[in-house]
């Protein structure tokens, strides 16, 4: 269980850090967006800059919908999935593996992983041409939310079995 409780440590610092660079670049990116600040106009992009540098940081398409449905829309998504996604580490490191907490983590991951690509997908449809890999992306979470789901299942019937044997204790 050490190693498992390592591998879980790593993944965790992992993830939370990644979830961290999202939302601080989806901030960073709608900040200079409306500040108008750090951004070069060339044609139909907006390119923005690495914060007090000329070095390109973020190219996107220089109008609103695509702003918000194409870069915001993902880039918060994915704050909140590697956020989850770190508490679903979390959940392999705990001292005690089996408690309705850790079972609450796994099932919001697998909520928002079955639920969110498929509704994210469609509100963006109405505004912008989604392409094909996001698609493929949504089946990835689909199959990473059935996963979940399955474990955290196990769960439940670890918890069950644990509180039985705890009665009889």
């Amino acid at each position: 269980m050490k190693k498992t409780a390592f591998v879980s440590k790593v993944l965790y610092t992992i993830t939370r850090v990644l979830a961290w660079l999202y939302l601080i670049t989806g901030l960073y990116g709608a900040f200079s967006w409306i500040s108008k600040t750090n951004i070069q106009v060339q044609g139909y992009q907006k390119i923005i800059n690495f914060p007090f540098t000329d070095s390109s940081f973020l190219i996107l398409d220089s109008n609103t919908p695509y702003l918000l449905f194409a870069f915001l829309l993902p880039v918060f998504s994915y704050t909140l999935f590697f956020w989850l996604l770190s508490k679903v580490f979390k959940v392999f490191f705990q001292n005690r593996l089996f408690t309705l907490g850790n079972i609450g983590h796994l099932k919001r991951f697998y909520l928002v992983n079955l639920f969110l690509p498929a509704l994210l997908i469609a509100l963006s449809s109405f505004f912008i041409e989604i392409e094909n890999e996001v698609y493929l992306i949504a089946v990835l979470h689909l199959f990473l939310g059935i996963f979940i789901f399955i474990i955290s299942e196990i769960f439940n019937q670890g918890l069950t079995l644990q509180n039985e044997q705890d009665l009889y204790i």
